[in-house]
């Protein structure tokens, strides 16, 4: 019998894996899902890649404790061999495998196309990509990405309290997540990110949409802001509520100094995304930032480096300054050319 979104769902798949991905037939695919994740979207995607021609395989697994290398230890062997010995990796988890040791064995080689959808359900899948004007948004992420390349002094501030300053490097990427059809970690598409000079980073950053840090740590979205205090890139203090205590709780009971350190910051730039507590979702919502503390990824080229796990704040409609000029009012973009832009995504 059909289910709601069916037709949308399966529309969305075959943008993943033909326009995003784009898998050639005989490629291998393998899609992991552990059982806490939507099986819709799972399914859906198996069979576009089918009909692409490729050699496809889903591991359906145990849900881990957690995000990172803390969900080693439930990871099985078989899954652990699969997952650098593909052409293509779509991630569906709910708990991730993102920073996890076979990932890491995986970005380390030449080979794998790694796309990160981690929990996205059937309706999340359908308005973060299937509904989206994949040229449109390609030409305003291109020109997003080319003004924060270029800028060397940036100012971020919320409604809530947020503000902060840094610099950026520019030998350091700035990754644009839209395409995954060349080797290594890409990300659901509407995110921009990077990692700005790390003991540049001064201030102060509140979070007021969602945090999440897998398993006890995912406090989805946000009864009452958790405000950090920021100093040379590293969490001095944690203030707020009953759930900035129980983040502090949560650092400080990993016994990771480098959990404290502010691993990259990212535009929210989804036309589709809403917040919903999920934060593979939250990070895109039109107008947010986002700041990553613990593991930082290898591709960001910073100082940082692994850690035990990772953790994601949103912080909603934000403003910001690249080298002295505004680009984006609270959460509403300004610049002219990004402003055109924007408006050929209904922005």
């Amino acid at each position: 019998m059909p289910s709601v979104q069916d037709l949308e769902l399966a529309k969305a798949a075959h943008v993943i894996i033909s326009e995003l991905c784009k898998v050639k037939s005989g490629e291998s695919v393998l899609i992991t899902a552990d059982s806490a994740t939507d099986w819709r979207p799972v399914e859906e995607t198996a069979k576009a890649a089918e009909a692409a021609g490729a050699k496809v395989m889903v591991a359906w697994h145990s849900t881990p404790a957690g995000y990172g290398k803390v969900a080693d230890p439930r990871l099985p062997d078989g899954l652990k061999a699969a997952i650098p010995n593909t052409d293509v990796w779509i991630e569906y988890n709910n708990q991730w495998l993102l920073y996890s040791s076979p990932w890491l064995e995986a970005m380390s080689g030449s080979r794998v196309r790694y796309l990160f959808l981690g929990g996205l359900d059937t309706d999340q899948i359908v308005r973060c990509i299937g509904k989206i004007n994949i040229s449109a948004q390609d030409e305003f992420q291109r020109e997003l990405v080319s003004m924060t390349q270029r800028a060397r002094r940036m100012r971020i501030t919320t409604p809530a309290g947020t503000d902060v300053s840094f610099e950026n490097d520019p030998d350091r990427p700035v990754t644009s997540e839209l395409y995954a059809d060349t080797p290594g970690p890409h990300f659901l598409l509407g995110q921009i990110g990077w990692a700005p000079v790390e003991e540049t980073i001064e201030g102060v950053i509140v979070f007021d949409g969602s945090f999440s840090g897998g398993g006890e740590a995912d406090l989805g979205i946000l009864r009452e802001p958790i405000r950090l205090t920021i100093k040379k890139g590293v969490i001095t203090s944690i203030e707020g509520g009953e759930e900035a205590k129980k983040v502090k709780e949560w650092l400080d009971n990993l016994g990771d100094p480098k959990m404290y350190h502010l691993a990259h910051v990212c535009y929210g730039f989804n036309p589709g995304a809403r917040l919903s507590g999920l934060c593979t979702e939250d990070e895109r919502v039109w107008g947010s930032t986002e700041w990553g503390i613990g593991f930082q990824g290898p591709f960001f080229k910073g100082k940082v480096g692994p850690a035990v796990t990772h953790a994601d704040g949103i912080c909603l409609n934000s403003s910001v300054w690249l080298d002295g000029e505004l680009i984006i009012r609270e959460g509403k973009v300004v610049h002219p050319k990004l402003a055109r832009l924007a408006a050929a995504l209904g922005k």
